[in-house]
C-alpha cells in the first residue's frame, strides 16, 4: 500500500517557513528563492487539502492547522535527521541511542558504569536527556528510558531492575550524631523531603518502631540530588537511596545515624516502546542494563 506521505523536500521547506513564519527567511536558510519556497508550500497545501499559512498583506502567519502540523512533523524530521546522520557516521556498524533518564539516578548510578557499556559497544553512541517524570514516547526522539515504575507508562515493554531503599543521612560536621540514641531523636532535627515522596518520613518512623501520626515539617525538594546537597550543606536530615550517597558515606561527608532502610518506595526499570523491542541497538542496551543492574542488586547491602 502506498504511503500517504508528502514530499520530504516540501516538509523541510515548510519546517523552515513555520519556524520563521517568513518565506523570505526560510529561503535564505535553505539557499532557495522566495518564489521556490512559496511553490513548495502551495504544493504541500494542495496535497494536504489544508491551508497551512494565512496570507496577510505581505506577511504569512501559521494557521491553527499549520501550527499543529509544524509541531508534529518537527519532531519526526529531527528523528529522521538523527538516524540519517547516525547511519552515515557509523556506516551501519553501530548507531545512536536516545535514552531518557531520572537526573539523580543517571548521575549517581548510570554514569559511573557507562565506561563498561562503551567498552562493550564502542560503535554505539548513547545520548542522555533528563525526564524526571514518566512520559509518552510518541512524538519524542527517545528509544528507551531508564526510570521508575509507574502506571503512567503505556504501550511499552517494561523490565524491572531493582527497588529503591532509602536511609536517613546527615552531615556530622553540623549535627552531633552521638546525641542521636533512638530513631525518634531525628524528629528534633530539620527533616528534608523529596516532594513526590510525602509519606516517606512517616513510613520510615513507623518501620523504625516509632509511629508518628502528626505532620513531619521540613524543606521539600524536587530531586534526590537536591536533598543530598541540602544534607551535605547541613540543612537537615535527608531520606535518600543508600547507593546515591555511598561515596559521601565512604568519605565521611555524610553518615547514616540509624541504618534502617525503607524499601519498596519505587522500583527502577528500563522501558521502551513496543515497536522498539526488535531494535538491535535497544536489545544491546537492554542486555547490558539487565546484567549490570542484576550484579548491582546482588552485591549491595
Amino acid at each position: 500500500m502506498k504511503r500517504k506521505i508528502p514530499s520530504t523536500v516540501a516538509l523541510a521547506v515548510f519546517d523552515a517557513a513555520a519556524k520563521h513564519e517568513s518565506f523570505a527567511r526560510a529561503a535564505a536558510e535553505l539557499c532557495l528563492t522566495e518564489s521556490a519556497v512559496s511553490r513548495q508550500i502551495a504544493a504541500l497545501e494542495n496535497y494536504l487539502g489544508v491551508r497551512l499559512f494565512e496570507r496577510v498583506k505581505k506577511q504569512v502567519v501559521l494557521s491553527e492547522a499549520g501550527r499543529h502540523y509544524s509541531r508534529t512533523i518537527a519532531v519526526n524530521l529531527d528523528e529522521i535527521e538523527q538516524h540519517t546522520r547516525s547511519l552515515m557516521t557509523h556506516r551501519g556498524a553501530g548507531g545512536v541511542l536516545e535514552l531518557a533518564v531520572i537526573p539523580t539516578f543517571a548521575n549517581r548510578w548510570l554514569l559511573p558504569r557507562l565506561h563498561e557499556f562503551r567498552r562493550q559497544y564502542p560503535d554505539i553512541t548513547l545520548n542522555l536527556s533528563e525526564r524526571p517524570e514518566p512520559f509518552a514516547f510518541r512524538g519524542t526522539i527517545f528509544d528507551a528510558a531508564l526510570h521508575f515504575d509507574s502506571p503512567a507508562w503505556t504501550d511499552v515493554v517494561k523490565i524491572e531492575l531493582f527497588e529503591e531503599a532509602v536511609v536517613p543521612t546527615l552531615n556530622p560536621a553540623h549535627f552531633d550524631v552521638s546525641r542521636l540514641r533512638v530513631p525518634s531523636d531525628l524528629l528534633a532535627l530539620p527533616l528534608l523531603h523529596k516532594s513526590t515522596r510525602t509519606d516517606a518520613w512517616p513510613r520510615w518512623f513507623e518501620l523504625a518502631g516509632y509511629p508518628h501520626d502528626g505532620a513531619v515539617p521540613g524543606m521539600r525538594f524536587e530531586l534526590y540530588g537536591m536533598v543530598i546537597e541540602a544534607a551535605r550543606a547541613g540543612l537537615g536530615v535527608g531520606l535518600v537511596p543508600r547507593f546515591y550517597v555511598q561515596d559521601e558515606i565512604d568519605r565521611g561527608d555524610l553518615v547514616i545515624p540509624f541504618d534502617i532502610a525503607l524499601k519498596h518506595m519505587k522500583r527502577y526499570c528500563l522501558v521502551f516502546p513496543e515497536h522498539k523491542q526488535d531494535s538491535p541497538l535497544v536489545e544491546k542496551l537492554r542486555d547490558w542494563i539487565v546484567t549490570t543492574a542484576g550484579e548491582f542488586d546482588r552485591t549491595r547491602t
